[in-house]
């Protein structure tokens, strides 16, 4: 078992009482935290490793909420579209992914979370082309590599252009296939146990690609075998009329007649809720997934996280599909996510310190990992950033929050996940960078190529 000692270090815990200590320290023994305390560590642990904190931050590691892993190798794409526009214009392309590209795309998106402070991230994969291999083991083997903990979520569409709805038919499944399959990966890889670093969730796609029917099924599912429910609303106002249209509702009462309220349910974006919806998720302690930059990208709105937080919604950070973030990065997140809200409600809407929350403890709450991450303390697991804010982008701020928040992003000194290094000294230490980047450029040149976007 390796012990780590961090020292010196600012530490922000966002433990119970949001303890913070100017000058303090972690120890780190095998996958757990054992101390985090203020001033120096003991100087005599033997076999320790340690390292030089100083003008360094120390946070928890940040917690994804959201993302399309396949996506990273089709950036670029549709960049001036509103969502359905630029999904009809990728949904053929995406129609030709295999397992290889997959694997590809989501070591190179996973790769790049790492490099931005990312210890945990879920994936929802609703793309599964007859002919496309084993999609599903093909991320989760690109989590091991990269070493991330991570929660992918067994997507679906049944619902096609021909039932009226969006995705061309040759990308959805029937709904037998699909619940055989979620089955089937939940009884593969999903780990319970407090140490996990892989769970499985269950995520049919969006109210316009999906039947009621598979809806009301993949939450017996998962309510059956005791694992998590997602799915994307309220995005677009697109999405509102449709289900006004479609179902005579707005998109939480649709969700409500299916059973689609609880704490084991978290929505994607989250936008267009009005008053009454954003009381039914905080009185059922349903989550919200709130992705800033891409539902910037895609002009779909403002999602309306302070009151969410108010109602006791947790609500986590997401950086969506890397198509329509092409940054992919979780920290320009907590940055996106405060500057949005105080866009929307002023200055006090949201404080830095509440943005670093929603993006740690509020996304573990989210993902219902909150009892082993989301915070420094003793016996949590060891999933930590160490962000270096004493290079001439940050020296002199004098609240380091505030210099990771609303400042650029910092040199990101190591990643500890699970207690084990993944990046350190602002380099990715699992994987070779460069190799992975030729890799995703092969894998985007030969995706673009088969759907005909390049020649």
């Amino acid at each position: 078992m390796t012990t780590t000692v961090i020292d010196g270090c600012t530490v922000v815990t966002m433990d119970p009482d949001r303890n913070e200590y100017s000058t303090g320290h972690l120890v780190v023994e095998g996958t757990r935290i054992t101390s985090v305390g203020a001033g120096p560590a003991p100087s005599d642990l033997p076999g320790a490793t340690y390292v030089d904190g100083t003008g360094c931050l120390a946070t928890p590691g940040l917690i994804n909420t959201h993302h399309h892993l396949y996506q990273w190798v089709t950036r670029g794409l549709a960049v001036d579209s509103t969502l359905f526009e630029w999904l009809a214009t990728l949904y053929p392309v995406w129609g030709g992914i295999d397992e290889d590209i997959v694997r590809t795309a989501a070591t190179g998106g996973m790769a790049w979370l790492a490099r931005t402070g990312c210890t945990t991230t879920m994936d929802h994969h609703y793309v599964f082309p007859a002919d496309g291999g084993d999609l599903m083991a093909a991320e989760i083997q690109a989590a091991q590599s990269v070493g991330l903990r991570f929660l992918p979520t067994r997507g679906s569409m049944d619902l096609g252009q021909s039932q009226g709805g969006l995705p061309p038919d040759s990308v959805v499944e029937d709904l037998d296939t699909i619940l055989t399959a979620t089955t089937d990966a939940i009884d593969r890889y999903h780990d319970p146990s407090p140490d996990s670093m892989l769970r499985i969730g269950v995520s049919p796609c969006s109210p316009f690609s999906v039947t009621g029917d598979l809806m009301k099924q993949a939450a017996g599912l998962a309510r059956d075998k005791g694992v998590r429910l997602h799915t994307h609303l309220a995005e677009t106002l697109d999405e509102q009329s449709f289900c006004q249209d479609r179902f005579g509702c707005l998109p939480v009462d649709y969700m409500e007649s299916l059973g689609w309220l609880g704490d084991d349910v978290w929505y994607a974006h989250g936008i267009h809720l009005d008053d009454d919806a954003i009381t039914k998720l905080g009185g059922t302690g349903t989550g919200v997934a709130h992705c800033p930059s891409s539902n910037a990208r895609l002009g779909a709105g403002i999602c309306r996280s302070r009151d969410l937080r108010d109602v006791g919604a947790p609500v986590g950070l997401g950086v969506d599909g890397a198509a329509s973030n092409e940054a992919g990065s979780m920290l320009e997140e907590v940055r996106t996510s405060l500057l949005f809200a105080r866009a929307r409600g002023g200055p006090q809407a949201l404080s830095v310190r509440d943005s670093l929350e929603m993006a740690t403890l509020g996304g573990a709450e989210v993902l219902g990992w909150n009892r082993e991450i989301g915070s420094l303390e003793p016996g949590k697991l060891a999933d930590l950033a160490l962000w270096r804010l004493d290079t001439l982008a940050h020296i002199g701020v004098a609240d380091p929050v505030a210099a990771l928040v609303l400042g650029a992003q910092p040199p990101l000194e190591l990643l500890l996940v699970n207690g084990q290094r993944t990046v350190e000294r602002d380099r990715l230490v699992t994987l070779d960078e460069d190799i992975v980047a030729r890799e995703v450029l092969s894998a985007s040149t030969t995706l673009l190529s088969r759907a005909g976007v390049i020649s």
